[in-house]
């Protein structure tokens, strides 16, 4: 270091200041003997420490300390600080932290400065930090959030319970094992960091609640939402920090919400169509009634052929079925209350079939019909499981417009203590990248005003609600079937 040349009245004024210093300060020889002092660290003691060896004046011992600063200078000609236990000067029982560096003299080592500090104060400095530290990993791990920060070559450097809990890794295989890029699927990694280092997603080096998919341990991707920046130090980039929050619990939510939302719209609907049916119903029966008893007194009062009679016969059936389908009708209309009763299945499954089999989209349909005799009765809205029925049905018929096979099956299945019902046709199938999709809200393949995608999702909301299960199998050019599995009602020998 270059001498600076200073004036007498400079050097006084440093000399004063040493003094002033409220510190001790020793300056020893390379071999240990005390050459000055200032006034704080000659304070206490008889007689002039000058000349005397340091160690015997600091912790009173006859040898220097292995631990000694001053020793560790001299070894290595740079600085060096000790804050562990020892003696304080003149003997008292304070716990000094000492400093030592070198002084230079023609390129030499000619003395070494000696400087206690208050360890007490930085003992606290030391606290504080620890207990900084803590609190910020316990805010970290506790977070809600996944967070995980990795250096730049992509190793984890910070990887939370949070982030465990949506990856599948501990704690402990993070920071060991893995790297950022196996939190992703694919690239994600390289995504992410190049939307960090663009301006268009929040500024250079943040990226704000971008949605991507994030990779669990077993292979099984989350959907989350991310918010990520990068780490500068002295404008170097040191590490990538992110918090990531699964979506699954809000996508499972909005799904719910969504088939609530069907099911609602669905309920007004059919509330709706069971007012319709009612006055249709009421406005048939009167000119049905008509039909039904003039027919019979013009058959009872008047000598007609044989003929005659056999066309008023039809006439006459053709009347009392139409009258069926009004009581059904009407049936059907009473059911809008949506109330929770025993119900048997096999009389829903033939009055649905009885509604339909006429209607010209069955015509070139065999329909079969393998119901099991007594069957447990279910708990359930009359209703809404005529709306299963029938929506599945429906389907079927619309893939079997040329033709085909429809069996509907009950039975009970003891293993399970459930009713279960087989909906099946010889239809065309559905494709095995569809099928895993038939039951979510305004998923249709049909054309455009022809499906709007409700019909199964409402099938699946009303079987889940019953408390059931239903599942579709499905081979393409052999045909569909559905699978019903419905809880018993408490009486089983109750009744409708």
């Amino acid at each position: 270091m270059k001498k600076i040349n200073r004036t007498e009245e400079e050097q006084n004024y440093l000399l004063d200041a040493i003094d002033a210093f409220n510190r001790k300060l020793l300056i020893i020889s390379p071999d240990f003997k005390i050459v000055a002092a200032n006034n704080t660290a000659m304070e206490g003691y008889a007689e002039s420490i000058i000349g005397k060896p340091c160690h015997e004046i600091i912790l009173g011992s006859s040898e220097p300390c292995e631990t000694c600063p001053a020793n560790e200078v001299m070894k290595t000609g740079k600085a060096s600080l000790r804050y562990d236990q020892c003696s304080a000067f003149n003997g008292s029982a304070d716990i000094l932290c000492l400093y030592s560096y070198p002084v230079y003299r023609k390129d030499e080592i000619d003395a070494l400065v000696m400087l206690d500090f208050d360890l007490k104060a930085l003992k606290n400095v030391e606290e504080n930090r620890t207990r900084s530290n803590a609190f910020l990993r316990n805010l970290i791990n506790n977070a809600v959030d996944g967070v995980i920060a990795a250096d730049p070559t992509g190793k984890i450097l910070i990887f939370n319970e949070a982030a465990s809990e949506f990856t599948g890794y501990t704690v402990e295989e993070a920071l060991k094992d893995i790297t950022i890029r196996d939190v992703y699927p694919d690239d994600g990694a390289r995504e992410v960091m190049k939307m960090l280092l663009s301006e268009e997603y929040g500024g250079v080096g943040k990226l704000k609640s971008y949605y991507i998919d994030g990779k669990r341990k077993d292979g099984d991707i989350v959907p989350i939402r991310l918010n990520a920046s990068i780490v500068y130090e002295n404008d170097e980039k040191v590490a990538t920090i992110g918090f990531f929050h699964d979506r699954r619990e809000k996508i499972k939510m909005q799904k719910e919400l969504e088939q609530t939302h069907v099911q609602l719209l669905q309920s007004e609907k059919m509330a709706s169509l069971g007012k319709m049916a009612a006055g249709v119903a009421h406005q048939l029966n009167n000119p049905l009634s008509g039909i039904l008893l003039f027919t019979k007194l013009v058959m009872e009062d008047y000598d007609l052929p044989k003929e005659a009679l056999e066309d008023l016969q039809r006439v006459l059936d053709d009347a009392m079925r139409a009258k069926d389908i009004v009581k059904e009708l009407l049936e059907f209309a009473r059911q809008t209350s949506h109330e929770m009763k025993p119900q048997d299945v096999n009389a829903i499954i033939s009055r649905t079939i009885f509604l339909l089999e006429n209607q010209s989209i069955f015509q070139n349909i065999e329909i079969e019909k393998n119901l099991a005799a007594d069957l447990p009765l279910i708990k359930g809205d009359v209703q809404q499981l005529y709306h299963v029925v029938m929506n599945i049905i429906l389907n079927a018929a619309d893939v079997l417009e040329d033709g085909g096979k429809l069996t509907l099956t009950t039975y009970f299945s003891g293993e399970k203590n459930r009713v279960c019902v087989e909906i099946s046709d010889t239809g065309t199938g559905i494709p095995d990248d569809v099928l895993p999709h038939i039951f979510e809200p305004f998923y249709t393949t049909k054309e455009q005003g022809k499906g709007t995608g409700l019909g199964l999702s409402m099938v699946y909301g009303i079987v889940k609600n019953h408390g059931g299960h239903i599942r579709a199998e499905s081979e393409p050019g052999k045909g569909t079937t559905f699978f019903i599995e419905m809880p018993l009602a408490e009486n089983k020998n109750g009744g409708d």
